[in-house]
């Protein structure tokens, strides 16, 4: 399977590794693709695990709705599982890092039947989030979000010179150089920057159902560099999970665990599935 569709939209993914093996969704973050997993996924598959990374709606060329209601969390879970139903799939292991862990903690929060176990990569559940910002240095760490907010601006500026501010962003934070110039190759495609950017602008419409408690097998990975999310939220998350909870802290790692951290988080995942 290279795509599936819903509503119109075509994702692109990559479903990899054994077809009988037991099946893990692997959901990335802003501003990556499904190759963020390119170093972890072989892994996996060694391990006898089968892999489906599709490039989030706003990613996949054929997925760019225009608007920011479009790219509101219920829309990515629904995505999640569009993928499933196109697969055939029931259920399956969910890893997600950055904004593909928010959708992972959504989807296991709403619905539990579909995800066997979680794995939230660097980022924590969003009600622990939500707390750290007025007792810690989450609200500076995160600053970033109400630029993003802002129409047009944000993509004249991350963008001018080839993308040398959204690079040098990218490159502070821990990632490595040849990884930051491919992610922003692909956010100066046409109405790239402004449909991932579009996941952030959506946060106002939030509304809705709140991401609540966690009831499935969660296991939560977080490098102790990460610029962006800091301990506090990482370590009040624990509450929202109401079923076995582990969490893994890497020292040492960036935000960027699925490229590097590949290894170790691999072999977290590995052992967490068989739990299960």
């Amino acid at each position: 399977m290279d795509t599936f569709s819903r509503d119109g939209l075509v994702f692109d993914v990559r479903d990899s590794g054994p077809g009988d093996g037991e099946p893990v969704v692997l959901l990335h973050g802003f501003p990556q693709d499904s190759g963020a997993f390119d170093r972890m996924a072989p892994a996996l598959h060694s391990a006898g695990l089968r892999t489906l990374a599709p490039d989030q709606r706003g990613y996949s060329p054929g997925a760019r709705p225009a608007g920011r209601a479009a790219y509101r969390l219920r829309e990515g879970v629904d995505d999640v599982l569009a993928l499933l139903a196109a697969a055939g799939l029931p259920s399956a292991h969910v890893v997600g890092h950055d904004w593909g862990g928010v959708v992972g903690w959504a989807l296991a929060a709403w619905h539990p039947w579909r995800v066997r176990t979680l794995t939230a990569l660097s980022v924590p559940h969003p009600a622990a989030m939500a707390q750290s910002l007025g007792h810690s240095d989450q609200a500076v760490r995160s600053s970033y979000i109400g630029f993003f907010q802002v129409p047009a601006v944000p993509e004249a500026v991350l963008l001018a010179g080839r993308g040398a501010v959204l690079r040098r962003m990218l490159r502070q934070g821990g990632l490595p150089p040849e990884l930051a110039d491919r992610y922003v190759e692909r956010m100066r495609e046409p109405g790239a920057l402004t449909a991932a950017l579009n996941w952030y602008r959506a946060l106002p419409l939030a509304g809705g159902t709140p991401v609540g408690t966690v009831r499935v097998p969660t296991l939560h990975l977080w490098g102790d560099g990460d610029a962006f999310l800091g301990r506090t939220a990482t370590e009040a998350t624990a509450p929202f999970v109401a079923a076995p909870y582990a969490l893994e802290v890497l020292e040492g790692v960036d935000h960027w665990i699925p490229e590097l951290a590949a290894e170790r988080a691999a072999e977290l995942v590995t052992a967490h599935v068989r739990t299960a």
